[in-house]
Parts: C-alpha cells; sequence; structure tokens
C-alpha cells in the first residue's frame, strides 16, 4: 500500500473511499437471507377536526409484516415507531372545504403504508388491520358542581360534616354524549378512617377515562370538618347534698336523675364527670315543710337537659 503522505489529494481521497467500501463489505458484504417479523405499532390519532373529539377508537396498535436483513430487524427492534393517523387529512373529503364538512359519526380510516417510517432495505409485507375504526362526536363545554364522596369512619366519638370544595364548580368539555352521560360529577373518595380533627387533602376528578375530557382544573383544595360529636347521658340516682344545715333533715326523694349533654370525650371523663353534683342550701330555714329545687353544678362544655325530680319535699325537724 503506497503511503498516504506521499500521494497527492486525489490519491489520498481514493484510499479513505476505499477504506470505507472495505469495512461496509466487512459489516454487509456476506450474503444474508432476509427475515421476515412482526412489529406492533401504536397509533397516534392526531388533528381532531376542529369542534370534535375522538370518543373512540378500539384499535391501540396497529400489527406489519417486515422483510429485511436480521442486522436491520434488530436495529428497528430498538426504534420506537408510530403510525400517525392524521384525522383531518383522513377524513376531509373535499380538498379546498375545511373542518365544518366533517359531521360527526362512525368512520373507517384506511392505512396508509407510506405514513409508517420504515429505514431503506426494509419490506413491508402486510399491515393489520387495513382500517382503523374511530367515532366522532361534538365537543361540549358543562359547568358542573363537585361533590366530595367519603369512605370509612372518623375516629370514635367524632363526625364529619359536609366538605368544602375548591373550586366549588368546574368545566367539563368532552364528547356530547359523555358530558351529557354525567349526573353528578365527583372528586375521589376521601378516606376519613381516624380522623379526628379538620383535614385538607387535594384530590382529582373521578373519571372513568380522565383522557376523553378536559378540565379547567385538575386538582381540588378539599376541606373536611371533623368535629367532636355531641353525645347524651343519664345519671341516675345522684345523692341531694345538704348545706347549712342545723337540724334533722329529710329529704323525698333523697336522690335525682340527671340529663347531660356535651362533646363524647368529655363525657367519658370521669373525672370531669365526677365534677357534677346536687345540693340544697337550708340556710336560715326553721323547722317545718318545705317544696325547693335542687342546684346542679355541672362543668364547662356540659349541659343539662333534663333532671328528675325537679321538686323535692324537704322535712326540717
Amino acid at each position: 500500500m503506497p503511503d498516504l503522505e506521499l500521494c497527492p489529494r486525489g490519491g489520498r481521497l481514493f484510499w479513505a473511499v476505499f477504506l470505507t467500501v472495505s469495512l461496509l463489505f466487512l459489516n454487509f458484504g456476506c450474503t444474508v437471507e432476509p427475515v421476515e417479523t412482526d412489529l406492533l405499532l401504536p397509533v397516534d390519532f392526531s388533528n381532531v377536526p376542529e369542534g370534535m373529539v375522538l370518543a373512540y377508537h378500539p384499535i391501540e396498535k396497529i400489527q406489519i409484516r417486515i422483510q429485511a436483513d436480521p442486522r436491520l430487524i434488530e436495529i428497528m427492534n430498538k426504534k420506537t415507531i408510530l403510525y400517525p393517523a392524521d384525522l383531518y387529512t383522513d377524513l376531509e373529503f373535499d380538498p379546498a372545504g375545511d373542518s365544518a364538512s366533517i359531521e360527526p359519526g362512525a368512520y373507517m380510516l384506511p392505512v396508509d403504508k407510506t405514513r409508517i417510517p420504515m429505514d431503506l432495505g426494509i419490506k413491508i409485507l402486510d399491515i393489520n388491520p387495513s382500517f382503523l375504526s374511530v367515532r366522532l362526536e361534538k365537543k361540549v363545554t358543562k359547568t358542573f358542581k363537585i361533590t366530595v364522596p367519603y369512605i370509612g369512619v372518623p375516629a370514635q366519638g367524632h363526625i364529619s360534616l359536609e366538605p368544602f370544595c375548591e373550586p366549588a364548580f368546574v368545566e367539563l368539555t368532552g364528547a356530547q354524549s359523555l358530558i351529557n352521560g354525567i349526573d353528578q360529577l365527583k372528586t375521589k373518595a376521601i378516606d376519613l378512617n381516624g380522623a379526628g380533627e379538620t383535614f385538607k387533602k387535594n384530590l382529582p376528578l373521578d373519571l372513568e377515562n380522565p383522557q376523553l375530557y378536559s378540565s379547567s382544573h385538575t386538582m381540588f383544595t378539599v376541606t373536611v370538618p371533623v368535629q367532636e360529636q355531641m353525645v347524651t347521658k343519664t345519671m341516675a340516682d345522684i345523692p341531694i347534698q345538704i348545706l347549712n344545715a342545723t337540724s334533722k333533715i329529710n329529704i323525698e326523694p333523697a336522690v335525682i336523675t340527671l340529663k347531660i349533654k356535651g362533646p363524647f370525650q368529655t363525657l367519658g371523663n370521669k373525672t370531669i364527670v365526677d365534677q357534677i353534683y346536687a345540693f340544697m342550701d337550708l340556710k336560715d330555714l326553721k323547722a317545718g315543710v318545705y317544696a325547693r329545687h335542687a342546684y346542679i353544678n355541672v362543668p364547662v362544655d356540659i349541659v343539662m337537659t333534663g333532671a328528675n325530680p325537679q321538686v323535692f319535699t324537704v322535712k326540717i325537724e
């Protein structure tokens, strides 16, 4: 081989081309029988006519059978190849028209082999299916009030109130049949299990096929009011305590039954409940028989809703 440095410019170019061809020959020069294989291509639906939505397309992938050198097929298997289904182009029958000439309805779009991006040397033998079934519907927008469903139960002795949703209303856009089929628009359910106080959570809409809709908001801030439950309790046979008595006293009856109401945890606290008592102050009363009311000591946050009896007979000797 001549010394490249001693060759004129044309000679150097010759040897460069020679080396390149030699490398190509080493890689592909050997005769290799072409093989056949199948590829699955996801369908990319695009360019939906204005004022419409793609409401239905059962086929998400097409299968093509190709023939090529095994090394080319290996390269193709590593690529992500999409079949571009251009709805406006495929449905516009009037070359000079506009999207107004395309009506809602069901259509069969032919699969165009020329749109499939294949490397040189690869032959497409078959395409399945040869048509894509789609349905177009009018695009409509409707405003809905948001509701928030609950699951689970709060902590014992607590209740949840109606939630606050921000925003409270949302505009939803989609196929006419889908939008008209929504009676109530909800967020994902919020879990109340073990909640003992008011809390907030961000939630998305609960849509069966979110990709078929577009919303003016994607997330909603939900405030869940949780408060302690008010409960009632009956306290029977509470003795009547006597204050400022200097003589022998007889009270009929000697006990009282109370009905009280308050927060669940408060009424469950024995220390607080034990502070409830009934008493009479008999200061300056002389011997005799009297009809008297009892006074009830009730702690803060507890309300007395009933007492029996309300009048007692007091005998002072």
